[in-house]
């Protein structure tokens, strides 16, 4: 998975991307300290995948990745090229979801571009950006299309009328997401890439008290948007993210925070784009985490494996983790 942080300058993206990496990008007090996007792949740590691989003897253990990229701060005009908006909104069409941070704490030593924290308003502004550019997109790629729909073929003549449906929403603040591509041209949405069709995470960047909700307003605005919220100090888990594991574990237990930000994103993350995991294990050989989609069905999960398994493949034995363990290995499990 790719994942691009996103959030208006100063709202604690490359903190959070430093305590989630641990890859020590530029933080500062200004706007657009990241000029590059930074991208860093995090293994995503699964306690159930490694009581699995000391139950029957595997080695090596793989987890599954995500790759985050920390995107420079956008701002109001970013459609219109301000800031450096035009790069940043193309490095937002490389990734498959956004993790949106809010700045939700009130430190008066870091300035806010707007001149105060208002969660709801920076919400509105980054993604009124998105949407102007995404209908920018749109009417260009219509342009195009209405004349190729003239040869009457069946697919371009439904992404017409799509594309028209899709301007018409952009226009009166709807997302991409809100409407689908047409049976007849199932692949439309993702030739045109467009940005608020990706599901979205709202991180609230709250103070180092460590509250565990986000602000309601911001959990009623992505409930309304079927996105997902979460509320994580990027400060705190920078510093811990500097401690050893036994320090940031005792720290944490300290705070009451029995988890990490890494852990409550990763999962929030896979509820978000509705990802399950499986595993694959066996005695002296590699224990490996495999992210699919939930519904995928066995066939489908071998081609994650390998395609040659796919096409081979004519059944499968499935158990649930814990009856492995619980079994002490497949014989037990069997049994």
């Amino acid at each position: 998975m790719r994942i691009g942080i996103v959030g208006l300058p100063n709202a604690g993206k490359s903190s959070l991307f430093n305590a989630l990496t641990r890859a020590g990008a530029t933080a500062a007090n200004y706007p657009f300290t990241t000029v590059e996007p930074n991208v860093a792949v995090v293994s995503v740590p699964d306690e159930r995948l490694d009581r699995v691989a000391e139950t029957i003897g595997a080695t090596p253990i793989v987890h599954e990745t995500i790759a985050f990229h920390d995107i420079a701060g956008l701002v109001r005009g970013a459609s219109r090229g301000e800031g450096l908006g035009n790069r940043f909104l193309a490095n937002i069409r490389e990734t498959d979801a956004i993790v949106h941070v809010v700045r939700a704490h009130g430190d008066d030593g870091v300035p806010h571009p707007e001149g105060d924290v208002d969660p709801a308003r920076d919400v509105e502004t980054i993604e009124t950006e998105l949407l102007l550019a995404d209908l920018e997109q749109a009417e260009r790629r219509h342009e195009r299309v209405v004349r190729q729909a003239k040869s009457g073929d069946p697919a371009l003549v439904a992404e017409e009328a799509w594309l028209r449906e899709l301007i018409a929403a952009l226009g009166e603040g709807r997302p991409a997401r809100t409407v689908p591509a047409p049976e007849a041209a199932p692949h439309a949405q993702q030739s045109l890439g467009s940005l608020t069709a990706k599901p979205v995470l709202y991180v609230a960047n709250v103070d180092e008290e460590g509250v565990a909700e986000a602000p309601a307003a911001l959990a009623e605005r992505a409930g309304g948007a079927g996105a997902g919220a979460v509320a994580v100090s990027a400060r705190l888990e920078a510093e811990l993210a500097e401690l050893d594991a036994d320090e940031a574990a005792a720290m944490r237990e300290e705070l009451g925070a029995a988890e990490s930000g890494l852990a409550r994103l990763v999962r929030a993350a896979f509820e978000l784009l509705d990802l399950i995991s499986f595993f694959t294990a066996g005695e002296g050989k590699e224990a490996r985490a495999h992210a699919i989609e939930r519904g995928t069905s066995a066939w489908g999960a071998a081609g994650k494996i390998h395609s040659d398994i796919q096409r081979g493949v004519v059944g499968a034995e499935v158990v649930a983790w814990d009856a492995l363990v619980a079994g002490g290995g497949y014989a037990g499990a069997r049994e």
